[in-house]
This record gives structure tokens, C-alpha cells and sequence, in this order.
């Protein structure tokens, strides 16, 4: 029923048809993660990562209450400068598609439309998790329920670091959402290589990675893959430097009183902001690893 509401790109249509691996992107990072123009360079340049590759990007977004898996380039100039794009979850699909609104779908829309249209990769930045201070807001991302159950593989740069990592990981754990850290024995923390967190399991080479995903998947277990990419040692903001940053950020978000999904593009822009732009530059490299690396383990699937 979903697909009624879907427009699918003839490449990435193609592409499915002959068995070529389709990585899925999401839209949120163009419409509220990045300013104009980076946010559309950025868009383009993961794509030619991932076709460099030998794969097919599928950027997914929302426009006009058509869900567009595949944006053409027009699609995501429009996505990244048009205004009211809303952030689409999995609870606001019905209001997107029944206002004909325009959409960006964040990590647990984009893994949702994804499996609709039968794509089992997807590259991200940073996913979402447990919120600091949860236990008196419960504010935890809806990333974290996708996970657990939808069957759409997530290769990123590891938790955002303003959030809670070590319950998100806990989180996961309880979840059955199995947390792989490609080649380092400590989970990453987006901006930084190292989290104080332990990676559960490491694994050193897409191929192994991808023999765990098709192991999962012929065993039948519903749900995702967590795949973390540490940011490439030369891109990294140390963990003590970043986090002094965020606390600061996190100060000023409670003194504002933002809740809800403000939170998180509050927090971006003002740790952008608070390190003149090195988080912005280091959120672009990392996404660019991660292409990479997921473009070689839809290589081996």
C-alpha cells in the first residue's frame, strides 16, 4: 500500500530490477542539517562517492506529498532552499502524503521508505538516540525504535555527541539491534574517533560486514544493522574538545526552553557556530567516509 504514494527515480528503479546495490540516503541533512549551498554540494558529492563505487544512490525525500525515492538534482536544490520542508519521521508520514507537504525524512523515515522500496542500505551522518538527561524528559529518537524493526542496514559516523551514547548503546543492546564499529575497538562519536564507550563488535572489512547482514537477514531476524565508521583521524574534533562545546550548547538550549525536534538542528548550529565552522567541515568528511565504506559493503552483499 505504501508504494501507491511513491515515485521511484528510473535509475534506482533500473537499478533494483537488475540486482545492482541502491544505498539509500536521507534529506534531512540537506533541508536542516547544513546551510546553503554546502548542504546541496554535499548532497551531490556523497552521490558520486557512492557511483564511483559501482552502487546507485537513492536520496529520499518528500515533495508534494509524493515520497521521491531517488531525488534528481533539481529535487535536491529544491529540497535544500525551499521553505517549511518538514522533518518526517515515521508519525508524520500521514500528514506529509495527506497535505501533499514537502518532507525531509530523517534517519527512521528514510530507513521506512527505503524498505518499502526493497533497499537494504542506507548512509547517514550520525544517528539519533537517547537524549541527555532522558530519564526525567524520555526524550529518545524514534531512530532507535526503527532499528529495532525495520530491515534496512545503517552505516554512520556513530551516535550525534550531543546525545546520552553510552545508553544509546544500552538502548540497542535491548533492542537486539546488533552494533558493529568498522576497524576500532571504541564506539565513535560523530565528530570524534573515540566515544569512552567499547565497541561489542568490531569488524575490519566490508566483506565481514556484509556476511553478517545476509547471515541476519537468511536467519530471519526482523530489524536493522548498526554499522559505525569512525571520521578519518585527520577530520576528527577530540572528544574533550568537542564536549566542553556541546555543553555549552546544551546550557543554552535549556535556558531557551527548546524541546522536541527543534533540540537537535539547535545543537548543530550552535556547536557550528561555537567552533567556527570545524563541526560543519568535520559533519562533510564524515559522511563522505561513510559512502565510501558502505559503497564497498553493498559491493560484497
Amino acid at each position: 500500500m505504501f508504494k501507491q504514494f511513491m515515485d521511484i527515480n528510473p535509475e534506482v528503479e533500473k537499478a533494483l530490477e537488475e540486482g545492482t546495490p541502491v544505498i539509500a540516503l536521507e534529506s534531512t541533512i540537506i533541508a536542516h542539517g547544513m546551510p546553503y549551498p554546502k548542504n546541496v554540494e554535499t548532497a551531490l558529492a556523497v552521490e558520486d562517492v557512492i557511483r564511483k563505487n559501482g552502487a546507485v544512490p537513492a536520496t529520499i525525500g518528500i515533495i508534494g506529498g509524493r515520497i521521491k525515492i531517488g531525488l534528481t538534482k533539481e529535487e535536491v536544490e529544491y529540497m535544500a532552499t525551499a521553505k517549511n520542508v518538514l522533518k518526517v519521521s515515521r508519525r508524520d508520514f500521514p500528514l506529509a502524503v495527506a497535505q501533499k507537504a514537502d518532507g525531509a525524512t530523517t534517519v527512521a523515515g528514510t530507513m521506512i521508505a527505503a524498505n518499502m522500496a526493497g533497499i537494504r542500505l542506507f548512509v547517514t551522518g550520525g544517528i539519533g538516540g537517547v537524549h541527555r538527561g532522558a530519564g526525567e524528559s524520555f526524550d529518545i529518537s524514534a531512530d532507535l525504535e526503527e532499528l529495532k524493526m525495520t530491515d534496512v542496514t545503517v552505516i554512520c559516523a556513530g551516535v550525534k555527541s550531543i546525545l546520552d551514547i553510552a545508553a544509546t548503546l544500552e538502548y540497542l543492546e535491548t533492542s537486539g539491534v546488533p552494533v558493529i564499529t568498522y576497524g576500532a575497538d571504541e564506539f565513535p562519536a560523530f565528530f570524534s574517533r573515540k566515544s569512552g564507550s567499547p565497541a561489542d563488535c568490531r569488524l575490519d572489512t566490508p566483506k565481514e560486514i556484509a556476511d553478517l547482514i545476509n547471515a541476519k537477514d537468511q536467519m530471519g531476524l526482523k530489524g536493522g544493522v548498526l554499522v559505525a565508521c569512525p571520521i578519518p583521524e585527520e577530520k576528527e574534533i577530540p572528544y574533550e574538545e568537542i564536549d566542553v562545546v556541546i555543553q555549552q550548547a546544551l546550557k543554552e538550549c535549556e535556558e531557551q526552553g527548546i524541546r522536541g525536534k527543534k533540540i537537535t538542528p539547535f545543537l548543530l548550529s550552535r556547536v557550528k557556530d561555537l567552533t567556527k565552522g570545524r563541526s560543519l567541515e568535520a559533519n562533510i568528511q564524515l559522511v563522505l567516509n561513510n559512502a565510501e565504506i558502505g559503497s564497498k559493503i553493498a559491493m560484497n552483499l
